[in-house]
């Protein structure tokens, strides 16, 4: 959540931040602002809402300047406001941040106590007065000032500064939020993320936390930690162009990115199942287990990590693993993880999920497992992210740049991840002979042609849709694996047409569920035929003996479901391990439909970020 971009150059700064915090728009955000600097001290524009009310005002109140930072806010300390959003600006300093200032409470007083106002309900604008009182107390550079402001505060943070006794150079800092480095020709660049970038750049410096970066006019870019040691970061060159993170024809990301599905699933699974040895590779990642279960290199169990759509995957990812492993798998929010005081440790592989891997409450459980002794793996889509470089071995899917808010395509690129540890631990553990696994990996290659024919049959929802738009609630049933799709598609529902979803395994609609039920009420039914097929076919005829709305997924050509129900989403058939690859097709769609039907913005809904960076 939130976005940086900075400019250090010759070129006019102002279009140039503009322009990358619109390539970060995907991040959301509820106001916007920009610091530019002519050498005669900067100016700030900012505002509520989103880039274009903030380019009306930069429209009648130019920037010119060739230095300058700017951002994109989602409120975490103080309300959406005016006054709220960054950058902020005291006295000769103007500061950007993303994180949370966890002792701000304690520094603001401090700072009162000692004169200062505030005009601001943040954190970020501490940082400020902290670099302006190091400044005025005489710090001999911009750098030493921001040293001097980190060693008070706690938290996290991306912390860009400008000040105005330093005309040409940013200082930056990174600590458990994402910050990336630009290098182009006579000029520098910062973001949050590498695609806002890619218009002007593809070598990049990945920063690491405890990294202070100076990007000066004629110094070029100089890292070094809080302690003035100098430090090496070897720059890397970006593969994928901007133009890749367009709409490619689609009306909206969102739509693109679902389409996009077959081809990530494929990309992710390429190279990596050995269908010679009937075997799948982690990325080198040594499971690296001596005298594991019966003296094999696994693990005594598997702990899942991860939180939203990315903790549905894990959800689905326990039913792979101990199905072809055969070793026990936990799966926990992450948000919960380390509240609790986990029982953790040597002889656990835990698994961190993260589509941004930059996730808070993903990366402070990843730290937590490893300090309890756990072996851990990361699961990203984005390389060189944080929890991959903090985890013991990485495995990137390869869905490519996910733009829309609500997670489609990293979704099933995660689902074919995890079945290659499943493949992976299953073979070393004994769980998954080679004719099992020959069979699973030859379903798998099967997947994406598949899942574009299950696009393919979602093609029209014109007539649900108009049914069911001004619903007030919807129901989710499934069972096995697609009980996690159960939750998932209600997610999809609930996070862009701001419908009420509830998903439900359907063995408990008995429980409680059912009292909801009433001829106003869409109950969605995953019913694909295989493992449980009987059981939801009962759950569905008690659906509709209470007259409710039955919306059911089920296996193409089953006339049982064609003349039980009104609406029928039909995909192609798949074993009950992988039909999540499938199920969760129809879901995505139906959820994209209905909020457009709604008139909602489903690339950017309300109040949600791409990369959630805070607690």
């Amino acid at each position: 959540m939130c976005g940086i971009v900075g400019y250090v150059g010759q070129r006019n700064a102002t279009p140039i931040l503009i322009g990358g915090l619109r390539r970060l728009e995907y991040r959301g955000y509820d106001s916007a602002g920009v610091a530019v600097s002519s050498g005669h001290g900067a100016r700030v524009v900012r505002c509520r809402g989103k880039l274009a009310a903030l380019e009306k005002l930069l429209a009648v109140d130019p920037l010119p300047g060739t230095i300058g930072i700017g951002h994109t806010r989602w409120a975490t300390h103080g309300r959406p406001s005016d006054e709220n959003a960054h950058p902020h600006r005291v006295g000769p300093v103007s500061v950007v941040h993303n994180g949370i200032i966890e002792n701000h409470t304690g520094l603001r007083a401090r700072l009162k106590a000692a004169g200062r106002t505030f005009s601001s309900e943040t954190d970020t604008e501490i940082a400020a007065h902290l670099v302006d009182e190091a400044l005025a107390a005489g710090a001999e550079s911009l750098v030493e000032a921001v040293r001097r402001t980190l060693r008070q505060v706690e938290g996290t943070y991306a912390l860009v500064v400008l000040s105005d006794q330093h005309p040409d150079e940013l200082v930056a800092a990174k600590n458990a939020s994402p910050l990336v480095v630009g290098i182009g020709r006579g000029e520098t660049f910062l973001a949050s993320d590498a695609p806002a970038l890619l218009e002007h750049t593809r070598e990049v410096i990945f920063l690491e936390d405890g990294d202070i970066v100076r990007l000066s006019r004629n110094d070029g870019v100089q890292i070094t930690d809080i302690d003035g040691r100098t430090v090496a970061r070897t720059p890397r060159t970006i593969t994928w162009t901007a133009e890749q993170a367009e709409k490619g024809g689609f009306p909206h990301f969102m739509l693109k990115e679902i389409h996009e599905q077959p081809r990530a699933v494929t990309d992710t699974l390429r190279g990596r199942l050995l269908v010679d040895t009937n075997d799948a590779t982690l990325d080198g990642f040594d499971v690296g287990f001596d005298g594991g279960v019966d003296g094999r290199p696994v693990p005594r169990r598997v702990v899942l990590l991860a939180c939203g759509t990315s903790y549905h995957a894990g959800l689905v990812g326990k039913f792979l693993i101990e199905a072809a492993a055969r070793l026990p798998v936990e799966v926990d929010l992450a948000s919960e993880f380390r509240y609790r005081d986990p029982v953790v440790g040597p002889g656990d592989l835990v698994i961190g999920i993260s589509q941004s891997g930059e996730t808070a409450d993903t990366l402070a459980a990843i730290k937590e497992a490893k300090s309890r002794g756990a072996r851990t793996l990361a699961i990203s889509n984005v390389v060189d992210s944080a929890i991959p470089r903090l985890a013991d071995g990485a495995l990137y899917t390869h869905a490519g740049p996910e733009i829309g808010v609500a997670s489609t395509k990293c979704f099933t690129a995660q689902l074919a991840a995890l079945a290659l540890v499943a493949i992976h631990l299953g073979r070393r553990s004994g769980g998954l002979p080679e004719a099992a696994a020959a069979d699973l990996i030859r379903e798998l290659l099967q997947m994406p042609n598949k899942m574009a024919e299950a696009l393919a049959m979602t093609s029209d929802l014109r007539a649900v849709v108009a049914e069911y738009k001004d619903s007030k609630d919807f129901l989710y049933l499934g069972r096995g694996t697609n009980y996690p799709i159960a939750l998932e598609g209600a997610l999809k529902l609930k996070e862009i047409s701001y419908i009420h979803a509830e998903g439900y395994a359907a063995g408990e609609m008995k429980h409680g569920p059912i009292a909801l039920i009433d001829d106003g009420i869409p109950v969605v039914v995953i019913a694909p035929r295989g493992k449980g097929y009987e059981k939801v076919l009962s759950n569905l005829a008690e659906v509709r003996a209470r007259e409710g709305h039955v919306i059911a997924v089920a296996t193409a050509g089953d006339q049982t479901i064609a003349e039980n129900c009104k609406t029928v989403l039909w995909i192609p058939d798949a074993p009950h391990l992988l039909q999540p690859l499938l199920t969760v097709l129809p879901l995505q769609l139906l959820a994209y439909e209905v909020a457009l039907a709604r008139g909602n913005d489903v690339d950017q809904p309300r109040n949600l970020a791409k990369s959630v960076t805070v607690e």
